[in-house]
């Protein structure tokens, strides 16, 4: 019976964990390192997601909503991202806002990158 109850807390722990690093970002120098290739635009509309950078990592700590905390640890990291000064090389186009509520998803078919 306590086995149970510490696997199921063990495993509500886990997937705490994961979830709670889903905006947590990790820019690396190298593309074969990289989870996904980013091309940042001068156009909202050209975008799949909306981004605004935060100072706090407490913030990025929602869904997968277009708020991102850039780490400088790889291993806090829930995702690697590369940025290409291409557009045809990136798996995601995203545009930087100011404004925390502008943040979120334009094309939600490229959402599964980043989760």
């Amino acid at each position: 019976m306590k086995t149970k109850i510490f696997l199921s807390f063990f495993a509500a722990l886990l997937l705490l964990a994961c979830v709670a690093n889903a905006q947590v970002v990790y820019e690396t120098k190298w593309k074969s390192d990289a989870d996904v290739q980013v091309f940042v635009t001068e156009w909202k509309s050209d975008a799949d997601l909306v981004v605004y950078t935060t100072t706090w990592k407490s913030d990025a700590q929602n869904k997968n909503e277009g708020i991102w905390f850039f780490t400088e640890w790889k291993s806090d990291a829930k995702k690697q991202i590369y940025f290409t000064t291409w557009k045809s090389d990136a798996d995601l186009i995203v545009y930087y806002t100011k404004w925390k509520s502008y943040a979120g998803w334009q094309k939600k078919s490229k959402q599964h990158l980043l989760q």
